[in-house]
């Protein structure tokens, strides 16, 4: 990653869009992260602040990441996240015709004990609640386009519930998707937050991922 995509920045807040193959977070190897980048782009502005991902992608996801600057107000996007006050889409592409024009999946999603890589939606009473909304948006080539708003907020959460509809993401071989050249066709494409200092609501959008779908209007 040589250039850091920012949506968004102030003295609170920093939005950038996310490539594919990069951690958020230091998992415990010496991998560089999102959150390096950003804390060296910090730094060459001269800037002390020490930047903490509010939400967490995939490796393979791209997209928008949210980060608090400000340990004083990170507490208020906590909460937003705690209390579904952050509205997040993303858009995802599955291969064939998603047979529904608006979908709600509301099913808990727990580990799964024979894959420790893996999630799994569980049976009423067990896991943690999870509720992801779905829109199909186009169809061509024999793949779906969908935007997909995350209600709450469960690992691997989207392709979860899209797997267990039978419509695994494109890319996604953990889940049964269909083989992809372009990786995991998963874009964190837009966030809504209200601004930790001023109340604002933010909109916060990615440019249009080509990846996945390369005309917007069809």
């Amino acid at each position: 990653m040589d250039e850091l995509r920012i949506i968004y920045e102030d003295e609170v807040l920093l939005a950038c869009d996310k490539p594919a193959g990069i951690l958020v977070h230091a998992d415990g190897t010496s991998a560089r992260t999102l959150t390096d980048i950003v804390a060296e782009h910090l730094a060459a502005e001269g800037r002390t602040a020490h930047p903490q991902a509010v939400q967490r992608l995939d490796v393979e996801t791209t997209g928008l990441v949210l980060f608090s600057l400000d340990k004083a107000t990170q507490g208020a996007l906590d909460a937003q996240v705690a209390g579904h006050g952050m509205r997040k889409r993303y858009l995802a592409v599955v291969a064939g015709r998603f047979p529904w024009a608006n979908r709600v999946v509301n099913a808990p999603i727990g580990r799964d004990r024979h894959d420790a890589r893996r999630m799994r939606v569980c049976r009423p009473g067990q896991g943690k609640p999870a509720e992801t909304r779905v829109t199909r948006l186009a169809e061509k080539g024999g793949r779906s386009l969908l935007l997909v708003e995350l209600v709450t907020g469960r690992r691997h959460q989207i392709r979860v519930h899209l797997a267990s509809l039978g419509f695994p993401i494109v890319g996604d071989a953990l889940y049964g998707g269909a083989r992809s050249a372009a990786g995991l066709l998963l874009h964190a494409w837009g966030e809504e937050v209200e601004h930790p200092v001023s109340g604002e609501r933010l909109r916060l959008e990615t440019a249009w991922p080509t990846r996945l779908w390369p005309e917007r209007d069809n």
